[in-house]
C-alpha cells in the first residue's frame, strides 16, 4: 500500500499542480479582459446628461410629417453650340507643267549623192585610195563618185548614206579615212599623202 501511493502519489501531486496553475491563468486571463476604469478626480466633469428614450415606431410619423418637400426648380440650360471645325483647305496643287509637244520623227534621209563634177579629162583613179580595190571602186562608179574633190566635200551625213549602199563593204568609208585621203589627193599633194599613208 505504501508502494501505491508512492508510486502514484507522485503523479496525483504533478496534476493537482497543473490543475493549481491552470486556475490561476484562467482567473489572470479573465481580469485581463476586464476594462479598466479609470481613477475619477474630484475635478472631473460631470457626466452628460440622459438621452431621453424615444420609441423609433412613434417617432417615425412625426418626423415624417413635419418634413416638408420644397419643389426643385429646374433652370433649363441653352442648347450647346455646335463646334464648328475649321476647314482646312488643301493647298492647290502645283500647275501641272504643259505637255510637251509630241516630238514628230525626223524625216528619213534622203539619199543624196554628191554631185558629179563633169570634167573634159574623165575620172579620178579611185584605186589610189588605201582600201578601196577594183569591186568597190565599179560599186562607187555606179553610184556616181569619180573625183576625189567629191569624197573630199563629203560631210558626215553624206558618209552615211554612201555607206549604207556599199553592202558588204559598209564601214570601210570611216575605218580607212577616204575622206582625208582624198583631200591629199583632190590638191595634188602626194608627198603628204605618202607620208601619211604609204606609197601610191
Amino acid at each position: 500500500m505504501q508502494e501505491f501511493f508512492m508510486d502514484y502519489g507522485l503523479w496525483l501531486l504533478v496534476g493537482l499542480l497543473v490543475i493549481i496553475a491552470l486556475v490561476f491563468l484562467l482567473s489572470g486571463r479573465r481580469k485581463a479582459e476586464q476594462p479598466i476604469e479609470p481613477a475619477v478626480s474630484a475635478e472631473a466633469a460631470p457626466p452628460p446628461a440622459p438621452v431621453p428614450f424615444v420609441d423609433p415606431i412613434i417617432a417615425a410619423p412625426v418626423a415624417a410629417a413635419s418634413v416638408v418637400a420644397e419643389p426643385v426648380v429646374v433652370e433649363p440650360v441653352a442648347p450647346a453650340e455646335p463646334v464648328v471645325e475649321p476647314v482646312v483647305e488643301a493647298p492647290e496643287p502645283a500647275p501641272a507643267a504643259p505637255a510637251p509637244a509630241p516630238v514628230e520623227p525626223a524625216p528619213a534621209p534622203v539619199a543624196v549623192v554628191p554631185a558629179v563634177a563633169v570634167v573634159a579629162d574623165g575620172e579620178d583613179d579611185l584605186l589610189r585610195l588605201k582600201g578601196v580595190g577594183p569591186k568597190l571602186k565599179a560599186l562607187l562608179i555606179d553610184l556616181g563618185i569619180t573625183r576625189y574633190a567629191q569624197i573630199a566635200a563629203w560631210n558626215d551625213a553624206d558618209i552615211a548614206t554612201i555607206d549604207a549602199k556599199l553592202g558588204s563593204f559598209k564601214g570601210r568609208p570611216v575605218r580607212d579615212q577616204w575622206v582625208d585621203q582624198a583631200k591629199y589627193l583632190a590638191a595634188g599633194d602626194i608627198a603628204g599623202f605618202e607620208a601619211k599613208y604609204g606609197k601610191v
